[in-house]
């Protein structure tokens, strides 16, 4: 493991690049971008960030940009499929060779995750970079956080890999503060910007097999619906749903199974015949053996050690490396080791790891007590030729904030991702508005 700290974290990314600061940002003729165009968005939301109230980002990210930009991206991804396999470029005869770096939430945390692609060296034709999910809500700069990822899937396509979290959805963004954002930065287009991010939100692909042994997901483990569960049932309280499943019936999915899934809605469904993005985004690892029900979310599944290990031996896999999980939830979790230097490998198994990964650093950006879980973060790198050893590098979070306020009621919402109001899920398509 190593560990790295943001130097000069309060200056502007442009003054770190040594740039002149260009404003407004237009798109490139033809629309083909380029690492200059990168460099230069980059240091326009840091400045942006740091100088201007959120509402005059359209004065340095126009309309017609950010929409040519989700729209780029969005047809990329939705030609992806579910499960996208990589294969790392093989090691040259100098002993260079395919890096891979893999990213947990980051939860609209723009400067940490500007600090985190530097720090692992920037995305490039042998360092692949897998972000794992949650790139919204509860930070203060989800839409930049966003864009600046989607900007850099569209300059290297087969090197960035952008997979869907839980939180990429309609309803967690309509209570935790993504939704309020977009509106407060675009105004009377905030509803059209919005829209296109849920249509781009989508296409995100669900999990991804790198160099034959690494599985990545945003939640992880998912059924087989050779099964197909029956109705659940309100509580009193009409907010968390139980399922009427006996964990008996439960079966692990297949890859197979995965790859057929229907991606497209707004929020995975609960109920009904498609049930795995909802486990693919919404599951925990437990301590306890077998599949059963996620209760406490009321989505998803909780999987034990066997589950990992007959996943990883049925698939031939080394690593299963999910994100989802950040301080707040496993501090309620007495079960599971706690998460407080970004990352933990919940499960040992004989064909293999486990890890949970989280990339967002002193984490929640605004939080309803005076005391602060005041995490540190991780990304992970895998090495040629086998990928199957992971290097963990901590880091700290960029310090001082920028000054902003909160886009949802951070102090009456809760912070994990609990008590959802699933009947409120919307499980059709955004459309192409």
């Amino acid at each position: 493991m190593s560990e790295s700290s943001p130097t000069g974290s309060s200056s502007p990314v442009a003054d770190a690049l040594n740039l002149t600061l260009k404003i407004p940002i237009s798109w490139p003729p033809e629309g083909s971008l380029t690492r200059d165009w990168i460099d230069d968005l980059t240091a326009a939301l840091d400045w942006s960030s740091r100088n201007l109230p959120p509402s005059e980002l359209p004065s340095v990210l126009p309309l017609d940009v950010v929409q040519r930009l989700v729209l780029t991206a969005s047809n990329i991804l939705h030609s992806e499929p579910n499960c996208v396999h990589i294969d790392p470029p093989a090691i040259d005869q100098a002993g260079g060779g395919g890096r891979v770096v893999i990213v947990g939430d980051v939860h609209g945390q723009l400067h940490d995750v500007q600090f985190l692609l530097s720090d692992a060296g920037f995305p490039s034709e042998d360092r692949i970079f897998v972000f794992n999910g949650d790139y919204v809500d509860r930070g203060a700069w989800g839409l930049e956080t966003f864009l600046l990822l989607l900007a850099w899937k569209v300059l290297l396509p087969h090197r960035v890999f952008l997979l869907r979290g839980n939180h990429e959805s309609k309803y967690c963004t309509s209570v935790y503060g993504f939704e309020k954002e977009v509106m407060t930065k675009f105004g009377n287009h905030g509803q059209q910007v919005y829209r296109k991010c849920l249509r781009c939100f989508e296409g995100l692909p669900l999990a991804t097999i790198i160099a034959s042994c690494v599985y990545t997901a945003h939640g992880g483990l998912f059924r087989s619906m050779a099964v197909v569960p029956s109705k659940r049932l309100k509580e009193k309280k009409g907010r968390k749903m139980k399922s009427t499943l006996k964990s008996s019936s439960l079966k692990l999915g297949t890859l197979e199974e995965l790859s057929k899934a229907r991606r497209t809605v707004l929020d995975p469904p609960w109920e009904g015949s498609n049930l795995i993005p909802g486990d693919v985004l919404w599951s925990d690892p437990s301590s306890s053996l077998g599949l059963s029900p996620n209760e406490e979310r009321g989505i998803g599944l909780l999987w034990g050690p066997d589950c990992s290990e007959r996943f990883l031996s049925n698939n031939h896999l080394k690593l299963i490396i999910r994100s989802h999980e950040g301080p707040d939830a496993r501090d309620k979790r007495h079960d599971q080791k706690g998460i407080q230097d970004g990352y933990t490998i919940d499960h040992e198994v004989d064909s293999g790891k486990l890890i949970t990964l989280f990339s967002a650093p002193d984490y929640p950006q605004f939080q309803g007590t005076d005391e602060r879980y005041g995490n540190r973060a991780a990304y992970i790198v895998l090495h040629p030729p086998d990928f199957a050893t992971p290097e963990f590098r901590t880091f700290e979070a960029v310090k001082p904030r920028p000054q902003v306020n909160a886009y949802y009621n951070f102090k009456e919402v809760i912070d994990s991702d609990e008590e959802l109001d699933l009947e409120s899920m919307d499980h059709s398509s955004a459309g192409s508005s």
